[in-house]
């Protein structure tokens, strides 16, 4: 087992992985900007290092600091936590080459499923449902507007290195596509540094279900069932819960065995997800797969009782993984909301310093967080300053425990996400479990005529 891991991190995924140390008795290090030296990652880690100024690119994004902070500290192994270097093959390459354990997959599995074309022909090889699309990049307009022609509109225009909906464009009328391919492939040089774009059949309305699994250095790979994440404002989760109520138990039965297929074909070790659109006739389709702890990760460990961190660090150290396909069950229903620091209407960052901070407790609550009362929220990063997760015997007691830790939630001198979280779970479809990616588009439209999702009660 390690000694001392370094967290290339900030904020409450920092703090869960000092927390997932500390049980396994491993000395932690903390790096961070000058705006996080006050952040509690930093007051609770072993050890401290300052990598930079407050900008991600000369701080949590430099590969050169994180690493010089890994060797003058002695640690033997790098946690990169989500975001930022996460999924960054070239630092997995470099730990390799420095002797420091990178805990995720190899260098050369991140760097196949980080290009999206690429981690579509594999999945098809191994024989996972894909969307009809190009077979690669797409890269002039006539080769574009064959494969619309080919397809039928409307087709989504995606980045190969993309994520977060950035060098992303839906097509629904031929005449958009010389445009939007421009802008596409803009968009993706300046957000990843690659231009390159591919092309697929474009689904309306459909639910986004993402499967956690985990997989040893030993040939062992398990699933731990599916996360809904549906709510999303472009393309960006707002809530996730598990399990979806879209997916039978047949279905979880069948798409996680393919899942688990595949991650062994492309010798997958670690924690991933492999995500999917499924349509309104019960077809699961491909999206991604993310190479590293997901944000909302805590709905699967509340809902199978697995410790996904600690699994990780395990992994990693060479152990063997603690469970079967046999010893997963589910039990339950979890719901994870992301609190963002921003305005609830407009959704503008809302930074500052919090004057006044509590979240109640009481049965199956957790709250993952980096903030406290007269912290500081710096404008440098991203919004989410905290998860609130929730777990009930069934769903109804999950979004009525979600609802009751919300209204009793104080968060003062800044603005939140938390009254947009009370209309969603106060409205007559999401209760109902009627949702789509599409959701949060009615609410948009609706509070721009002055109405928006049910009003909370």
């Amino acid at each position: 087992m390690f000694k001392k891991i370094l967290i290339a991190n900030r904020g409450e995924i920092a703090l869960r992985v000092i927390c997932a140390c500390r049980e396994l008795g491993i000395k932690t290090v903390a790096v961070y900007s000058e705006a996080d030296e006050n952040s509690l990652h930093v007051r609770f880690a072993d050890e401290d290092v300052c990598i930079g100024p407050a900008r991600s690119a000369d701080s949590y994004l430099s590969v050169p600091a994180v690493l010089s902070a890994a060797e003058i500290t002695g640690a033997d192994a790098i946690h990169p936590g989500y975001g930022f270097l996460s999924e960054s093959a070239y630092l997995a390459e470099v730990c390799e080459a420095c002797h420091i354990k990178f805990i995720g997959p190899a260098p050369n599995v991140i760097r196949l499923l980080g290009d999206k074309a690429r981690a579509r022909r594999a999945m098809k090889k191994a024989g996972v449902p894909i969307l009809p699309g190009s077979d690669g990049p797409v890269d002039s307009e006539e080769k574009a507007q064959k494969i619309t022609r080919d397809l039928g509109l409307p087709v989504i225009i995606k980045a190969v290195a993309g994520g977060g909906g950035r060098g992303m464009r839906i097509i629904r009328d031929p005449g958009e596509l010389s445009k939007a391919l421009k802008t596409a492939q803009r968009e993706a040089e300046a957000a990843f540094g690659v231009g390159d774009v591919y092309i697929e059949k474009y689904v309306e309305h459909p639910r986004h279900i993402e499967f956690q699994v985990l997989g040893d250095h030993h040939g062992s790979v398990i699933h731990l069932g599916e996360r809904e994440c549906s709510i999303q404002r472009r393309h960006q989760k707002l809530l996730e819960e598990g399990p979806s109520v879209a997916v039978t138990e047949k279905m979880r039965r069948k798409l996680g065995n393919t899942v688990v297929d595949a991650a062994r074909a492309v010798q997958y070790t670690n924690a991933g997800t492999f995500e999917f659109l499924l349509d309104d006739k019960g077809n699961f389709y491909f999206l991604e797969v993310n190479t590293r702890v997901q944000v909302e990760h805590p709905v699967t460990e509340f809902i199978t009782g697995v410790d996904i961190v600690k699994e990780q660090i395990r992994i990693a150290a060479g152990e063997r993984l603690a469970y079967r396909q046999s010893d997963v069950t589910f039990s339950g229903h979890s719901i994870e909301c992301r609190i963002n620091a921003e305005d609830p209407e407009t959704f503008a960052p809302s930074p500052g310093v919090i004057h006044a901070y509590s979240v109640p407790g009481g049965p199956g609550v957790r709250v993952d967080t980096f903030v406290h009362s007269e912290c500081t929220v710096p404008p440098y990063y991203d919004s989410m300053i905290a998860k609130i997760i929730v777990h009930g015997r069934d769903r109804q007691e999950a979004i009525a425990r979600m609802r009751r830790t919300l209204e009793m939630t104080v968060i003062e001198g800044i603005k939140t996400s938390i009254p947009m979280h009370l209309k969603i779970l106060a409205d007559p479809d999401f209760v109902a479990g009627r949702l789509s990616t599409s959701f949060m588009d009615r609410y948009l439209v609706e509070k721009k005529s002055g109405g928006g999702l049910a009003e909370a009660v």
